[in-house]
């Protein structure tokens, strides 16, 4: 208990050290209709926690909002698994230009409080991956700041804030 306390207290120093550093991405990978419409909770909502329920959607990047200018974003879509998980796909607009990210995998619940909100974690190419709602935002960031680039070409990161949508997200 206290090293799994002393290692979420070391999170969010990091977090706030780097919350300054944090930008919305500008494009990640292909996605099919099928891949998009594919979000929705697979079990009933009475056996999820509230803290699952509270964060089961889609998230998008700043640039979401001006899509239809021609912006690039990165859309996030969370979708329960169980009780203590979800399950996370990244996707960017494929419709004008080539994507750059892709990203699908699960995350357990860490912890959740109202200074931080609710933590989820993941294992991610030798480090964790830490998914952080609070508030309608999504932070993504990890321990080695480079591990989520992997995901992404052209120096591209899966590290960034994302807002959540109030419906579904939309490819154009």
């Amino acid at each position: 208990m206290i090293t799994s306390f002393s290692r979420y207290l070391r999170f969010f120093a990091a977090l706030s050290l780097t919350a300054s550093t944090l930008f919305a991405l500008g494009g990640c990978n292909n996605a099919t209709k099928a891949d998009m419409d594919n979000h929705s909770v697979t079990q009933p909502a009475a056996t999820l926690s509230p803290a699952v329920k509270v964060i089961v959607g889609d998230y998008a990047s700043e640039g979401y909002a001006k899509r239809a200018q021609g912006s690039d974003w990165v859309g996030v879509m969370v979708k329960a698994v169980g009780d203590k998980q979800i399950d996370i796909k990244i996707r960017a607009r494929s419709d004008i230009k080539k994507p750059t990210c892709h990203f699908d995998g699960k995350a357990t619940l860490m912890g959740q409080d109202d200074a931080h909100g609710i933590i989820f974690q993941s294992k991610v190419n030798d480090s964790t991956a830490f998914f952080q709602f609070k508030d309608d935002k999504l932070t993504i960031d990890s321990q080695d700041k480079y591990a989520l680039n992997y995901f992404c070409s052209g120096g591209g990161t899966l590290v960034g804030d994302y807002q959540k949508l109030a419906g579904d997200l939309e490819l154009r």
